[in-house]
């Protein structure tokens, strides 16, 4: 399926908004936020430690009487430069544009499935900077089967976790880590949608470099086609 239809095709699932957090939380304390390389204000924010970026998103969401801060698709960001997980050195390799959506709220919110699905795959993704614990379920709805991925999880979603098994719409699917387990994060959901997954268990690139980009864009569509968040 071309990329667009595949689009279109996500896009008609539902008119309303899906959700993979408590669905009592409303589009307006939604809160976009830029970590792009281009926000001046974090040139001032050592992007290094997690607790001082935790400072800044909460101060964000603060700031407009927010409960959660999200964005981040086809985001340029320099966070990455701390992890020799992505940094290269090199401008077309250096993996630096984001993949997914990130929803940025407590550790151990709990992270919901958005459609019916299936495990695919679980991993712990131990690299520094990495998802920690991640889980991938598989979703078919009209004989069109896709992935959806949630990262930067606790160590106990994973505990008790077998593949095959089913999630409601809507059902508890884990809970967010904290930055001991998550990469060293601020507590975030990495959610991604993946049209092909190939041969990758537990575990997809969630970054890309500027020379593989148009096919990751192509093969990951932006998530707020399901979470109509804007």
């Amino acid at each position: 399926m071309p990329s667009n239809t595949f689009h279109d095709f996500l896009e008609r699932i539902s008119t309303k908004p899906l959700r993979v957090l408590d669905a009592s939380i409303s589009n307006s304390q939604y809160i976009s936020l830029d970590l792009s390389k281009h926000n001046t204000l974090l040139q001032s924010v050592d992007v290094s430690s997690s607790s001082k970026l935790e400072a800044f998103v909460n101060a964000h969401i603060n700031k407009h009487n927010g409960l959660v801060a999200f964005g981040g698709y086809n985001e340029v960001r320099n966070i990455y430069q701390r992890s020799t997980h992505f940094n290269e050195q090199n401008p077309l390799t250096e993996r630096n544009i984001h993949l997914g959506i990130d929803l940025w709220v407590a550790a151990d919110t709990e992270i919901l499935s958005p459609l019916d699905g299936v495990v695919h795959s679980f991993k712990n993704n131990t690299n520094f900077g990495d998802y920690g614990p991640t889980i991938i379920l598989k979703h078919t709805i009209k004989e069109v089967s896709f992935y959806t991925l949630y990262g930067h999880l606790s160590t106990a979603s994973i505990e008790h976790l077998s593949v095959g098994q089913q999630f409601k719409q809507g059902e508890e699917l884990a809970t967010l880590g904290d930055p001991t387990v998550n990469g060293d994060y601020p507590p975030h959901l990495h959610f991604q949608i993946i049209k092909d997954i190939g041969e990758y268990v537990g575990d997809y690139p969630g970054v890309s470099s500027k020379q593989d980009l148009d096919y990751y864009l192509s093969n990951c569509p932006n998530p707020n086609v399901l979470l109509k968040l804007e």
